[in-house]
């Protein structure tokens, strides 16, 4: 067993970019695995349901070409989780194809390994009628057949298990389906016997880049390094510092509870775990614990089309209009809904936002000070295109042209910053499937390139 394992995380996500001089500070270590977390439903059901990713190949390429570049000339193992942003076959492929351009371009070979997420809808649906399947939280509906046959496509976060499989089968680059985030990084420590509590802490400290650090970002690099009893993190931008208090906060990040992290297959308890500083800007993590679960367990994911919006943006500098706003855009709305008349209700709905009054917390919010100018979307969501985009252009020229009381204008109420003022975005998907499956079996196939 090695004495100390080093991890270098680029980014926070794959495409994100990074000050390529901090990555070149990491690469003078002795590395273990560079490995860059590439996936998030931070955004929304909307990039697995349309099967397109995140980022933009450019800023993929730019980034992967740099890792690459530098890790597989000197055999360090490279592993990217959560191909393409969702993990699905179309992203992962769309991953590979980028791989392939730099590695050709770049006279590199590499043993390239897949580890394929996709969950035929079979083996969910078996699992269900086995009972299997448990909602993720108490307000999620228990998965129905319906959905499960309307989802265009099944990913399971895989764990840390097949990721080492493919590390003991000489891969030099490992492009992971939908991962569960840290398990990437903790796969590199496991593989070398390291502390498997250990090796995931850090790795969820780890697959954000450097926000773990003083300034804090997604977008430069990270080295963390496990140790025998411990676990050490260091920016590798003199510009940011890592302190007991960062990365004490970054472990509380996106997590429930304050220190009980579920994972696939176990749990990941820290209530014991101290944060002292080993030297400057470096810190020292101890007490990280993990605890198998009696049944694993994999969270599900799962889109489905529901619907097309067309949406406007504009803004209003009225101030008569401003401090009537929420009562004008009722009538607006009334009035769209009357001229559709013949038009089932059920088929779509209008929404209105408006920015400067309460467009981010919308009815939660408690300070309705009204602003000098308000920025205002409204958005029509409905059964096809044509549907929405038709209603929508009715609320936009209803609100337009809108004579409310106290008006001493006749002039357009909407300042559109670009024409056309429609915008139509196309397919709207949700969250179909969202879920938790007990493994039975090992479900994640490895395929070798």
């Amino acid at each position: 067993m090695n004495t100390n394992i080093r991890i270098l995380s680029p980014c926070g996500m794959l495409g994100y970019g990074f000050p390529e001089q901090s990555f070149l500070r990491g690469m003078e270590y002795e590395l273990h695995g560079i490995v860059v977390d590439a996936g998030s439903t931070d955004a929304g059901p909307h990039k697995l349901g349309a099967g397109v990713s995140i980022v933009s190949k450019r800023a993929v390429k730019k980034d992967l070409d740099i890792v690459i570049s530098h890790g597989v000339p000197r055999q360090i193992p490279i592993i990217i989780g959560s191909a393409g942003g969702s993990g699905a076959k179309k992203h992962v492929n769309w991953t590979l194809e980028i791989i392939r351009e730099i590695l050709q371009e770049r006279s590199l070979q590499a043993k390239l390994s897949v580890i394929w997420a996709d969950i035929p809808h079979e083996e969910v649906m078996q699992a269900k009628q086995e009972g299997r399947i448990l909602p993720l939280s108490p307000n999620i509906p228990a998965l129905s057949d319906e959905a499960i046959r309307d989802t265009n496509g099944i990913v399971a976060q895989m764990g840390h298990e097949p990721i080492v499989e493919a590390l003991h089968q000489g891969a030099d680059i490992i492009v992971c389906g939908r991962a569960y985030d840290p398990s990437p990084f903790a796969a590199i420590g496991i593989f070398h016997g390291m502390d498997p509590g250990l090796s995931y802490h850090l790795g969820k400290i780890l697959e954000c880049g450097a926000l773990c650090a003083e300034p804090g970002t997604t977008k430069d690099s990270i080295l963390g390094t496990i140790t025998a009893d411990s676990f050490l993190v260091q920016s590798l931008n003199p510009a940011r510092k890592c302190s007991p208090t960062s990365v004490a906060a970054h472990t509380f990040y996106e997590k429930e509870h304050p220190y009980i992290l579920h994972g696939p297959g176990f749990t990941l308890d820290l209530e014991q775990c101290r944060f002292e500083q080993a030297d400057e800007g470096v810190v020292r993590v101890t007490g990280s614990r993990y605890l198998p679960a009696e049944k694993h367990y994999v969270k599900l994911e799962g889109a489905r089309q529901v619907a097309y919006r067309t949406f406007v943006v504009a803004g209003i500098r009225d101030p008569i209009l401003i401090g009537k706003l929420e009562e004008v855009e009722d009538l607006v709305k009334r009035g769209a809904q009357e001229y559709y008349s013949d038009i089932p209700e059920s088929d779509y709905s209008i929404h209105f936002y408006n920015y400067g009054i309460n467009g981010v917390l919308g009815v939660k919010e408690t300070e309705l000070r009204r602003a000098h100018e308000v920025g205002v979307m409204f958005e029509v969501v409905a059964k096809t295109q044509e549907l929405a985009s038709s209603i929508c252009a009715t609320v936009r020229s209803t609100f337009l042209h809108y004579g409310y009381e106290g008006r001493k204008s006749t002039a357009g109420n909407l300042a559109f910053p670009f024409a056309p003022s429609d915008i139509d975005f196309g397919p709207v998907y949700e969250f179909s499937v969202y879920h938790l499956m007990e493994m039975t079996r090992e479900s994640f196939r490895i395929e070798h390139l």
